[in-house]
C-alpha cells in the first residue's frame, strides 16, 4: 500500500472534493483519480461512492478512521530512521554480570544517556559464561564480564579487577583478625554461589593451588543475596567488596591475605560484527567510567 495514496485519500476527505485535493497537493486531477483507483484495487474495496454528493463507503469510513494513525506512525518511523542514520537513535543491547550490573553499570551509563537520549538500551543480567555466549551469538552488542573461556570471535577489553574479601558475622571467632588467610578458610562452613560463578571458581582455584579444600554449607544462586545469609548467621562468604560496602549490620569484612588474583572484569564484543557510531560511543563511555578504583574495606 502506497502511503502517498493514503495521504491523498485523507486530503480528499478533508475537502470533500477530488479537484480541491488535487489543488492542495499540486497534482493533476487525473493523478488523484488514478491513485484512488490503485488504492481501491490494492484493498479490493470501493472507498468513495461515485456521483454526488461526496460520500464514503463503509470501507472508506474505516480507512478514514485509520488513515491519520497510519500517516502519524509512518512520520514517527521516518523521524527515528533519520535519527538512526545520523547516529542519534537506535537500540543497544548490553549484558552485565553481578555485581557490576547493580553497582557499576547504572552510573556508568549516565553520560551515554546524556549524549544519546533517544537511544533505547536493554540490559541483560546473566552469568559471565552466558554473556560470552550471547555476545558470540550476536544477541548482545557489549557485555561486562570476565575473560574466562572467551572464543576467538569475541574480543575482550580488560577494565578492572573485582576485589574479593571475606564477609562474616561479627560474632565469628575470626572476626577480630586483621585479615584472613586461605588456610584459615579450609574448615570454615562457607556460603557459595553456583558452580558457574567466576567468583566461586576463582577462590576454589586459589585454594586448590595451595592444596586446600573449602567446606561448603549452602549454595545460593544470587551473588547479591549472599550477604543476607551471612547476616543471618549461616556461615561466611567470599564476596566482591563492591556489593557489601558498607557491610550489613552484624557483619564484618576481612581482606584475604596474599590473595593475588582478583577477578579481571572487562568488555566483551563480537569481533565479526561492525560497530555503529552509537555502539562505539557506548564502548568508549563504559571504558572510561568503569575504570578501576580500589575499594577500602570498612571495619
Amino acid at each position: 500500500m502506497d502511503l502517498r495514496s493514503i495521504k491523498t485519500f485523507q486530503t480528499i476527505i478533508k475537502h470533500g472534493s477530488f479537484q480541491k485535493a488535487a489543488e492542495e497537493l499540486s497534482y493533476a486531477q487525473s493523478t488523484i483519480t488514478m491513485q484512488m483507483k490503485k488504492l481501491e484495487n490494492e484493498l479490493g474495496v470501493v472507498l468513495i461512492e461515485r456521483g454526488k454528493p461526496f460520500q464514503l463507503t463503509e470501507a472508506g469510513r474505516l480507512l478514514a478512521l485509520q488513515g491519520d494513525l497510519l500517516l502519524q506512525e509512518f512520520e514517527r518511523l521516518q523521524e527515528r530512521m533519520d535519527a538512526l542514520v545520523k547516529g542519534e537513535a537506535g537500540h543497544i543491547r548490553v549484558g552485565a554480570m553481578e555485581p557490576a550490573a547493580s553497582y557499576r553499570l547504572p552510573y556508568a551509563l549516565a553520560p551515554f544517556y546524556e549524549k544519546f537520549p533517544r537511544v533505547n538500551v536493554s540490559v541483560q543480567i546473566e552469568s559471565s559464561r552466558k554473556l560470552i555466549e550471547m555476545v558470540e551469538a550476536d544477541e548482545l552488542d557489549l557485555a561486562i564480564c570476565t575473560a574466562a573461556n572467551v572464543p576467538t570471535t569475541v574480543g575482550f577489553l580488560p577494565l578492572f579487577p573485582e576485589e574479593v574479601a571475606i564477609l562474616m558475622p561479627d560474632a565469628h571467632p575470626l572476626a577480630n583478625e586483621k585479615d584472613i588467610s586461605l588456610p584459615q578458610l579450609e574448615n570454615e562452613p562457607m556460603l557459595i554461589t553456583t558452580a558457574a560463578c567466576p567468583f566461586r571458581r576463582n577462590i576454589e582455584k586459589q585454594m586448590r593451588d595451595r592444596g586446600l579444600r573449602p567446606t561448603y554449607r549452602m549454595e545460593i544462586s544470587n551473588m547479591l543475596a549472599l550477604k543476607h545469609y551471612v547476616q543471618a548467621g549461616y556461615g561466611i562468604a567470599a564476596v566482591p567488596i563492591r556489593c557489601v560496602m558498607p557491610p550489613p549490620k552484624g557483619t564484618v569484612l576481612k581482606a584475604i591475605r596474599l590473595f593475588e588474583e582478583d577477578l579481571l572484569v572487562g568488555l566483551a564484543e563480537n569481533k565479526t560484527k561492525p560497530f555503529g557510531r552509537v555502539a562505539t560511543s557506548l564502548k568508549s563511555i563504559l571504558q572510561k567510567n568503569l575504570r578501576y578504583e580500589k575499594e577500602p574495606i570498612q571495619k
